[in-house]
């Protein structure tokens, strides 16, 4: 099993609440529609930590081929336009779990 980690952060600008139920409700779609992807969970920081990212997407994909499937799926490029809109600073991992 691969394990598909990202983090952003909210652009100043952004409600991050709205942001956050938008892009939670649409990635969390997912899960089911996309063959490979066993398990997809967004969650929101809590704040503890002095330099946090806003955001982060935790997903459990059968193999690398199925990662890279998912990256092209077009359910999944349907919910860029949202993160693209309220994101910015990007970090990803990917390691098999």
């Amino acid at each position: 099993m691969l394990r598909h980690i990202v983090m952003w952060r909210f652009k100043p600008e952004v409600d991050g609440d709205a942001a956050f139920a938008q892009i939670k409700r649409e990635l969390e779609a997912l899960a089911g529609v996309i063959p490979g992807l066993r398990r997809l969970v967004l969650g929101r920081d809590l704040g503890l930590d002095a330099r946090p990212c806003d955001l982060v997407l935790d997903a459990d994909f059968d193999d690398a081929a199925a990662l890279a499937a998912y990256q092209d799926h077009p359910a999944h490029l349907a919910c860029k336009p949202a993160v693209v809109a309220a994101c910015t600073d990007r970090q990803a991992v990917d390691f098999l779990a």
